[in-house]
């Protein structure tokens, strides 16, 4: 056997679902490398015969069919893994004792195109994102037909290589912004990315940051809006969702397709969007505050009412309300992660009979339940899931300052976690930035 093809055999050998075919090709021997388990070899193999049969035909040379099908590498073991890793085809040929990676036929590994599964659209374009970084690129395409669109693709990971692609729409995106990003993945395409915590790390961002600093959408009319704005898009192969940079606090209360309603309508759905992340932050730590700390504040029949709905209650409001937060972040985790045929219905039926059973046994107050379930769906109203995150995060913050030092505790935590947004940047961009598409922006 040939030393290289001795050392690929070596290498990739011990797969069941490597193949080394042999084969002619302009009456040449060669050698077809590859993964059967993503390439269709029969379909490959009849397209490579067509291809050489119409070379034949043109009186091209051997070497002329070589630069054709590829680019002529030498005697490259690893660029050969690699690429048959990636699901390339590499030809090798025995006489020149030279190969070539050739883009095979694949077999079909993808789902169909679908609604997103983790977005609901009510008026407006229902694909979603898929595995495949190309369809992905080319939905975003189809979405934003524009010939200022410009892509660009990193292969990172050294012993798991990954596709990574950079999307930004020229004239609309800063162009320092897009080649800091640049430099700063090149600097870093060494790590490996399997997760989206990996690829925090390969552009530089911190691990332990309480907001994110990229949103995620499964919609690729959601990117094409970011786009717009003069953001970022990153896409990663074999995830089914693009990673838009940079995060704002804004991004918390606008969709693309809010711009699908009269203009009145969009404020005021944004509007509602706002009070609920302000229902979500501040009611746990008001009904902590106006109880344990400050119940002066109140008029006198709302104190005794809420004195009343208390009586029997055996450990302080503080208590209480930590701990049905607590039991309701273990229903919302177990409604993620239960199948969708049950989840729903187990979760719904579980929720009614515990908030009735702990308010008949006197654990916590019936008010509760009602500022407990407020809290729940106003959670709901902000925009992307990591937000939404953060946002159950800082309510905790709210409701122990708001014990310990009242009304006061609560606007403090207000303060501090403005403070904090403020000091949040994303390659020199502020998170409280506000942006406006650049149409917009020539309206006046």
């Amino acid at each position: 056997m040939d030393p290289w093809l001795q050392q690929m055999q070596e290498k990739l050998g011990n797969n069941e679902d490597f193949f080394m075919l042999k084969d002619f090709l302009a009456d040449a021997p060669v050698c077809l490398l590859g993964f059967k388990s993503i390439i269709d070899v029969s379909l490959t193999q009849a397209a490579l015969h067509e291809h050489i049969s119409k070379a034949i035909s043109a009186n091209q040379s051997i070497d002329e069919l070589m630069k054709v099908l590829g680019e002529v590498k030498e005697k490259a073991i690893a660029e050969a893994v690699a690429s048959i890793v990636m699901g390339k085809l590499v030809i090798y040929f025995e006489n020149q004792q030279q190969f070539i990676i050739v883009e095979p036929t694949t077999k079909s590994l993808n789902r169909l195109y679908g609604a997103p599964s983790n977005e609901n659209v009510l008026q407006g374009p229902t694909s979603s994102l898929m595995e495949e970084i190309d369809h992905n690129v080319g939905s975003i395409r189809k979405q934003l037909p524009s010939n200022k669109l410009r892509v660009q693709s990193f292969q990172a990971g050294r012993d798991q290589q990954k596709k990574l692609a950079l999307l930004y729409m020229e004239g609309h995106v800063d162009m320092d912004l897009v080649n800091t990003v640049k430099r700063q993945i090149e600097t870093n395409l060494h790590l490996e990315i399997n997760n989206l915590q990996n690829l925090s790390r390969t552009l530089g961002f911190s691990s332990w940051g309480a907001m994110s600093k990229y949103n995620i959408t499964e919609m690729p009319q959601e990117a094409a809006y970011a786009l717009r704005k003069g953001k970022i898009v990153l896409l990663l192969d074999r995830m089914p969702f693009a990673l838009i940079l940079p995060s704002l606090l804004w991004d918390m209360f606008a969709l693309e397709n809010d711009h699908n309603y009269p203009h009145l309508l969009m404020i005021i759905i944004r509007f509602v969007r706002v009070i609920g992340i302000l229902v979500t932050l501040l009611i746990p730590g008001l009904y902590v505050a106006l109880v344990a700390v400050n119940p002066e504040v109140l008029r006198i029949e709302m104190a005794l009412s809420i004195a009343q709905s208390r009586s029997g209650i055996p450990y302080p409001a503080l208590v209480e309300m930590i701990l049905m937060l607590v039991i309701m972040e273990l229903i919302i985790e177990a409604s993620v992660r239960l199948p969708k045929s049950i989840g729903p219905t187990l979760t719904m039926v579980g929720g009614i009979i515990l908030g009735q059973a702990v308010v008949t046994a006197q654990l916590v107050s019936s008010l509760l339940i009602i500022v407990l379930a407020a809290t729940t769906i106003a959670n709901s109203t902000v925009v992307g899931f990591q937000n939404s995150l953060s946002v159950r995060l800082f309510k905790y913050v709210i409701v122990i300052l708001s014990s310990i030092y009242g009304v006061l505790g609560m606007l403090a935590g207000l303060v501090f976690m403005g403070t904090y947004m403020a000091s949040i940047s994303t390659f020199g961009i502020s998170y409280l930035h506000f942006t406006r598409k650049k149409d917009e922006i020539s309206r006046g």
